[in-house]
């Protein structure tokens, strides 16, 4: 569900007054992860190691509320449920998008990730959630990335992560991910420590 809520009685109320209107309020960050828990189970477990990655977002994004707070168009809304966006390089050679409600449980959002995926492949029709904040990702698997940089126009205001092919080392798997947010939704100290702990949601995966 989502609901327009005030501003000034959130603790968001000084970053709603400085950064709302502000031409450039998207903020970038980048971190590269040791990946290699996500590379060995993908292996082992027949796992997408992409679906692996967005549960592990989800999961982390979903126990901080600073993810429910979205701004738009002038205004502040407040969400009760989360879920990441996936895009799909569909059967006519276009791209489609769809929405996978965030769940703790594995299996269950995996088997949504592969029915969804699969779905709006085939049908090159979107399946969209507007009731659910969205966390929107991007995976260019081309090649190796450092850092990924979306619009900053203010226009696309979720938090968005992207990432470019992992790289394989002798004992470990990293990959830098970059992580961009509106400046209304959080401050960099909040970005980081959901940065911290997505590392530690993926090292802690069992």
């Amino acid at each position: 569900m989502k609901q327009e809520i005030d501003p000034k009685e959130t603790n968001r109320k000084e970053a709603f007054e400085h950064w709302m209107k502000s031409p450039m309020p998207m903020v970038t960050l980048t971190k590269t992860f040791d990946v290699t828990r996500l590379y060995k189970l993908s292996k082992r477990k027949g796992f997408k190691f992409n679906m692996l990655l967005c549960w592990c977002i989800a999961k982390t994004a979903s126990k901080m509320e600073e993810f429910y707070l979205l701004p738009e168009n002038g205004k502040l809304y407040k969400y009760d449920r989360l879920a990441i966006n996936m895009i799909v390089n569909n059967v006519k050679g276009g791209l489609s998008f769809c929405d996978i409600v965030s769940d703790d449980n594995l299996e269950q959002f995996n088997a949504n990730y592969l029915y969804l995926t699969k779905t709006v492949k085939q049908t090159c029709q979107d399946l969209l959630d507007s009731e659910a904040v969205i966390v929107g990702t991007s995976t260019l698997v081309g090649t190796e990335l450092d850092c990924i940089v979306n619009q900053y126009s203010g226009i696309y205001n979720n938090p968005f992560l992207a990432w470019g092919r992992y790289r394989r080392h002798w004992f470990k798997t990293t990959l830098p991910i970059s992580f961009q947010f509106h400046h209304v939704q959080m401050d960099g100290q909040q970005a980081t420590h959901f940065l911290v702990e997505l590392q530690k949601t993926i090292n802690d995966l069992k």
